[in-house]
């Protein structure tokens, strides 16, 4: 497994390339539950960085939601967090797509 901890030049290049990214899940009234997490896996089988929604409803803002994440996905680095949306990274165990600089 890859080391999810990103220096600020792999961070700042994931955070442009998710700039024009549409969150693809929301985090409601459940938080960070155990059916969000399995959305979140199938998620990521066919992206490596995605948005997430947190929405005014759920339990924690996006900080803590991001970190209840990588809590229960050690894998997964939260690349930004802005208002109520957060980016995550995972890049694929075989052959990642994004290319990160050095």
């Amino acid at each position: 497994m890859h080391d999810p901890s990103l220096t600020s030049k792999q961070r700042a290049h994931l955070r442009a390339l998710a700039h024009s990214l549409k969150p693809v899940l929301q985090v409601g009234n459940d938080g960070v539950s155990d059916a969000f997490l399995r959305s979140l896996e199938e998620a990521f089988r066919t992206r490596e960085l995605l948005k997430v929604r947190v929405l005014g409803s759920a339990p924690e803002n996006a900080r803590t939601t991001a970190d209840m994440i990588m809590a229960r996905m050690p894998e997964v680095a939260t690349v930004m967090t802005i208002g109520h949306t957060v980016a995550l990274y995972r890049p694929f165990p075989e052959n990642p797509e994004i290319a990160l600089p050095r």
